[in-house]
This record gives C-alpha cells, sequence and structure tokens, in this order.
C-alpha cells in the first residue's frame, strides 16, 4: 500500500486562497481529522479545521473529496481549500504532518502517482511539465496540445494499426503450412501498410522539435574583431550581457542571454572575432568556439563588411550610426536603435520556419528518438519478404510505442522529469 502525502498545490503564501492536497488511502481518514464530518465526494462543504492534537482552530476552509480511482491522483483525494496566509498554511501543515501514516510529498509525485495509475501517460506528464515552465505563448500552446493527450492520442492510433498488422502477419504465419492459404495476399497488404505507418510517422519526425520551443532559437553574432557584436548583442537583450570596448579581441569566449521577444524565446549568443590566424592561444581557442556556435545555430547574424561565409547567414550593416549606409545589406544602429526593430521582423520572420505550427504536435528529444525507431522497423517490415521478419519488426515497433508512452522502460527517465515539476504537483 503506497504512503499518503500531502503538499500545498497552489502558490507560495501569502494569497486569497491556498490549497492543501491529501493523496493516498489514508486522505480521507487525514481530512476527517482536521474537518470532523466529510461533504460528500466531488461536493465543496465549509468546515472548521481544528488541530487533531488539542482541537485548536485553524481555519474555516472549504473541503473537497475525490474517491480513488476517478481522481486525479487515480488514489483517494482530499483538498482543503484554505486562507492563503503564511500563518494558516504553516499551522494545516502541521497538524498533517504529524499525523500517523502522512509524510510531505516530493516534487512532481502527484504527477507520478497519476502516471503510476494509469490516469495520465508519459507524454501528458511531459507535457505537464513543459506547461509549468512555460514563459511565451508559443510555448504554452504546444504543451497544453501535449498535456491534454495530443501526443497520446496520436500515438494509440499509430499502436492500433500496428497490432492490427501484427495480427495479420501472425495469423499468416500460424496458417502458412496450409496448401489453401495463400500467405502472400496476407502478407503482401500488410508490408505495404507498414511502410505506409513509417511513411506518416516520418512526416512527423519531419517537423522542428519542441526543444526550439523551450530553450529558445539560437542566434548567433558572428563577424571581425570590433565588428559590433557585443554591442548589438547587449541592445538586443536589453541588458549588459557582454563587455564592450573599442580594444580588437576584447571578447574571448562565447556569452549567451536568453531573451523573449515577439512571443519567442531566443538565445543570443555573442562569439570571438573571426582571424585566419592569430599568434594568442587564448584567442585562437576563442575562434575556433565562435565558428562552432555557429555551425551549430539556427540562425547567424553577420556583422562583417566582406561578404558573410555562408549565404544563409543574415548580413547587416551595423553601427550605422557612424557609418554610410550599404544598400546591399539592412543597416542597424545599436547606439540609437535605428533598424532594431526591422533587424527582428527579419529574424522572427526566419523563425516561423524553424519553430513547430501552433496547434501541432511537436515531439521532444526522447519522443523524437523513439517514434524514429518505430518508424525505421515499420519500413524494415514493408521491406521483408519472410513473414517471421515482418513480425520481430512489428513487435519492435510496438515495444517502441510503449517506452514513447510510458507504459513500459521508462523508470529511468521519470527521476529527471519529475525533478523539474513543483511540489504539490
Amino acid at each position: 500500500m503506497s504512503e499518503t502525502i500531502f503538499a500545498l498545490s497552489s502558490g507560495a503564501p501569502p494569497a486569497a486562497i491556498a490549497i492543501m492536497r491529501v493523496s493516498g488511502p489514508a486522505a480521507f481518514i487525514a481530512a476527517e481529522a482536521l474537518a470532523g464530518t466529510l461533504p460528500p465526494p466531488r461536493a465543496a462543504g465549509l468546515r472548521s479545521l481544528r488541530d487533531p492534537a488539542d482541537g485548536q482552530l485553524l481555519d474555516r476552509a472549504i473541503v473537497l473529496i475525490f474517491p480513488g480511482p476517478d481522481s486525479a491522483t487515480g488514489e483517494d483525494l482530499a483538498e482543503l481549500h484554505l486562507h492563503g496566509g503564511r500563518a494558516v498554511v504553516r499551522a494545516v501543515d502541521a497538524a498533517l504532518a504529524v499525523l500517523p501514516g502522512l509524510r510531505a510529498a516530493e516534487p512532481g509525485e502527484f504527477t507520478r502517482r497519476a502516471l503510476t495509475n494509469g490516469r495520465i501517460d508519459l507524454t501528458e506528464a511531459e507535457g505537464l511539465a513543459d506547461l509549468l515552465g512555460a514563459e511565451t505563448e508559443a510555448q504554452r500552446r504546444a504543451a497544453i496540445a501535449s498535456a491534454d493527450g495530443g501526443l497520446r492520442r496520436l500515438v494509440e492510433r499509430w499502436t492500433r494499426r500496428a497490432v492490427a498488422l501484427a495480427a495479420r502477419i501472425e495469423a499468416a504465419i500460424d496458417h502458412d503450412d496450409e496448401g489453401d492459404v495463400d500467405t502472400a495476399a496476407i502478407v503482401d497488404p500488410v508490408r505495404a501498410e507498414a511502410a505506409a505507418l513509417a511513411d506518416e510517422i516520418d512526416a512527423v519526425l519531419a517537423r522542428p522539435p519542441a526543444e526550439r520551443l523551450h530553450h529558445g532559437i539560437r542566434v548567433v553574432l558572428a563577424g571581425p574583431p570590433n565588428s559590433g557584436k557585443s554591442t548589438l548583442l547587449n541592445a538586443m537583450a536589453g541588458r549588459e550581457a557582454a563587455i564592450v570596448s573599442p580594444i580588437a579581441g576584447t571578447t574571448r569566449d562565447k556569452i549567451e542571454a536568453a531573451v523573449v521577444r515577439r512571443g519567442v524565446a531566443w538565445l543570443l549568443t555573442d562569439t570571438a572575432g573571426l582571424v585566419d590566424e592569430s599568434p594568442d592561444p587564448i584567442e585562437a581557442i576563442g575562434v575556433a568556439r565562435a565558428r562552432e556556435a555557429a555551425a551549430v545555430a539556427d540562425i547567424v547574424i553577420w556583422l562583417g563588411d566582406d561578404p558573410p561565409p555562408d549565404p544563409a547567414m543574415i548580413a547587416i550593416h551595423a553601427r550605422a550610426d557612424t557609418r554610410a549606409a550599404r544598400a546591399d545589406r539592412p543597416a542597424v544602429s545599436a547606439a540609437t536603435g535605428a533598424g532594431m526593430e526591422a533587424l527582428w521582423d527579419i529574424l522572427t520572420a526566419r523563425a516561423g520556419g524553424l519553430l513547430p505550427s501552433p496547434n501541432v504536435i511537436a515531439l521532444n528529444r526522447r519522443q523524437g528518438a523513439l517514434a524514429a525507431e518505430a518508424a525505421r522497423a515499420l519500413a524494415v517490415a514493408g521491406a521483408e519478404c519472410d513473414p517471421l521478419l515482418v513480425a520481430e519488426e512489428l513487435r519492435y515497433a510496438l515495444a517502441r510505442f510503449d517506452r514513447l508512452t510510458g507504459r513500459a522502460g521508462v523508470e529511468n527517465v521519470l527521476d529527471d522529469l519529475f525533478g523539474r515539476f513543483c511540489i504539490g504537483k
């Protein structure tokens, strides 16, 4: 039998209301110890909460109970809606802590129990974690889609199709020795449908990953020494993130600044000035890191006067307040702000093709890796002629789907996932 846990599940006090949540086999016993008689399930009741030790009045609160398994955690669940003062919350917390069989919840433990008890699957738990950390509208919408079961329903459709294919291929194997059964007539359609399902999964995998929404579009500022990269970074970040100096080579290493602009998360990176060769070993390391950063960036802004090394880079005319404008590239002045909004227009337009579309399911790295493995197995099944090998590949794909939704083999990811949750969630 699992332990009964409790925690404040609303925001930190002081607040208008504080919700204390209790989940587990002794949840109703604990609530009754404080509130006396309990209201009917899912009906709010006003009760006087008293300390079981001495009968002292703790608060006048709303009490609700939710019998398991039809509750948020799949267990008996009680909620005490308190006045949100710090002293009230501390007093109720202390009263619960001394009751037998109760302990304080760990971060994410309520949601983990919901997963364990089948109330949600792993993709919904990941979506909830993303929702708790969402800072932009795009992040919120993507997290809601996942937390609401969008990815779960998609994987369930894939699973049902793969199960049906596996059943048909197993039937073909069972009747392979019967001369009146045309095995090829069963196997060939299965192979074709497996290949079609692999193509459908590949189409989802081709979408931009969810990480870009959460980690930000990686924008690297590149160019020769003393071209204004650090000044531009500070202007774009709205703070003094990088040291600015007229001395060439001031920036020796990458400097990153995370910002949210136009409803999009960005990770801006200032880099060392690019030179062909440097006698200074420290500068040479900085140049190497600058090239590495540019190579993995989503967008590179080139501040040099020469043509950019890569045509895909956004070349700008920096320090437009001190130099004559150029007709072949946008003019930007970090000092006066001229051209800054136009630069953000260019970046936002470029980001549109790098981010998942609104209301479209985007896979994170873990989900994408498992979906890709399933797609490869289905593609192999579509190309195999031996029914036994087709059946084996279908079983492998189904196992990947089970890992994706958390039905099997996910213990290694749960501690990391729920460590991102707050206590009480």
